[in-house]
């Protein structure tokens, strides 16, 4: 049975643009190319640690291979109404080659930062099958005044 993952509305936007991103990036005739990409945008953050200042959307996608969010935990927080850094802040593990940067931007971008740590949170939570759709209570309908379409026209 699926359960229904609902993204916070602070995070409609954002979460957006970042899974649309991530899934144009996924390509099963090329499965290194989200990979590189991912990298290449760390090596950019890196250089730059504000380069994204403002773009959550990149900013998530640069650093979702170098954090680790313990994403069990975090769910049970409510998640509604957003959190601060300090809230969240105890489930995210950051790789060592990442650790200055990304203590750059908590420094300087604290919000863009945890709006980002959500973002992969809830994609990594982030179920694509589509819901079963409620039946239509006039799908059923069988009568001819309904059905009086011309099949050869």
């Amino acid at each position: 049975m699926q359960t229904e993952t609902s993204v916070p509305d602070y995070l409609t936007d954002d979460f957006s643009m970042y899974l649309e991103n991530m899934n144009s990036l996924s390509d099963p005739e090329n499965p290194d190319l989200l990979t590189n990409y991912l990298s290449n945008l760390f090596e950019q953050l890196k250089q730059m640690p504000l380069l994204f200042n403002g773009m959550i959307d990149q900013l998530a996608m640069a650093i979702s291979s170098k954090i680790r969010i313990d994403s069990k935990n975090l769910a049970e927080l409510e998640l509604k109404e957003e959190p601060s850094w300090a809230e969240i802040k105890p489930f995210v593990g950051v790789h060592a080659d990442a650790r200055g940067c990304v203590t750059e931007i908590m420094t300087h971008a604290e919000q863009d930062l945890k709006t980002a740590v959500l973002l992969i949170h809830f994609y990594n939570r982030y179920d694509a099958t589509p819901l079963k759709a409620e039946e239509d209570e006039y799908s059923q309908v069988d009568n001819d005044e309904y059905n009086d379409y011309d099949e050869n026209y």
